[in-house]
């Protein structure tokens, strides 16, 4: 195989083990927090503060309450994603544009997987009548998944054409 070839196949290497690996860490945390939650979902019997009452909520949260414990999670998760920013001391838009991309979908696949999981829910209540935290659906999923992946699709979108900008610079260094 040429260099050449071996580099316009190592993208798509990375791209399949981030995958993995984001669906793997949803799939732990949807088990974890099926333990938590139990068969309250959103933290709803859980001892924790909540602000129900807030315009910014339905802009923000779909119109979910937030709680402390959501409030911990969203930002561990976050900090998570973005660790080895911190323990390689690198960073750069290319990849703070791959975590947003590699969070948006993680809590998508997550929070699916939850319903999937719990054995109060399962695939046949994953509907608006058993599901009323999640206030607003699309096409038999709540909006918040289709603009996850919308969120994913551009994100990994522009950290893919700043990984083709940044090849382009370096082949036409080499070339001169």
């Amino acid at each position: 195989m040429s260099r050449r070839a071996a580099r316009n196949r190592r993208p798509l290497q990375l791209l399949g083990a981030s995958l993995v690996a984001v669906l793997a860490l949803a799939l732990l945390l949807a088990n974890v927090e099926v333990q938590i939650e139990g068969s309250a979902g959103w933290a709803g019997n859980l001892p924790t503060w909540r602000i129900e009452d807030c315009w910014l909520l339905d802009l923000f949260w779909g119109g979910r309450p937030i709680t402390g414990y959501h409030v911990y999670i969203f930002s561990f998760v976050a900090l998570f994603f973005h660790f080895p920013f911190a323990f390689c001391w690198r960073w750069s838009w290319r990849a703070e544009a791959r975590a947003l991309a590699s969070i948006a979908l993680f809590w998508v696949a997550e929070d699916f997987l939850w319903f999937l999981l719990n054995p109060a829910f399962g695939w046949t209540r994953f509907a608006p009548s058993f599901v009323l935290w999640h206030h607003h659906w699309f096409l038999g999923a709540p909006t918040d998944y289709w603009l996850g992946l919308l969120a994913c699709a551009l994100f990994g979108a522009l950290s893919a054409s700043a990984r083709a900008v940044a090849q382009r610079a370096e082949s036409a260094s080499t070339s001169s």
